[in-house]
C-alpha cells in the first residue's frame, strides 16, 4: 500500500472519517500533541501487536513526528501479516504545517 500525505489525512479527518491511526511516538510526545488514534511506542510495537484492535486487512495509518519511526513501524506490521499499512509522510510536522494553511 502506498504511503499517505498530510493533506489527505487532514481532509479525511475534517470530513469526520474514522481512521485507524497508530501513533508510534513515546507517551510524552503523544500527550503533548496528537491527532487521536492508538499510542503504541515503536520500541514496544513488536511485542504488543495483540493490543491492536484492527484486522490485518484494515487500513492502518502509522504516524510519528517526522515519518521515520512510522516507516519502521510499517515494516514491522508488514512482516507480521498486516496488508494495508500507510505511513504518514512527513509525520505530524507536515500535518501541523497543513493545519496552518
Amino acid at each position: 500500500m502506498t504511503d499517505i500525505n498530510a493533506d489527505e489525512v487532514f481532509v479525511r479527518l475534517q470530513n469526520g472519517e474514522q481512521l485507524n491511526l497508530l501513533d508510534v511516538r513515546g507517551a510524552m510526545e503523544y500527550h503533548t500533541f496528537n491527532i487521536g488514534g492508538k499510542n503504541l511506542p515503536l520500541p514496544n510495537l513488536k511485542d504488543n501487536l495483540d493490543e491492536l484492535d484492527w484486522n490485518k486487512i484494515d487500513e492502518i495509518i502509522v504516524i510519528c513526528t517526522a515519518g521515520f519511526r512510522s516507516a519502521a513501524a510499517k515494516s514491522i506490521l508488514k512482516l507480521n501479516g498486516y496488508k494495508n499499512i500507510r505511513n504518514l509522510t512527513g509525520g505530524l510536522i507536515a500535518f501541523q504545517k497543513n493545519q496552518q494553511k
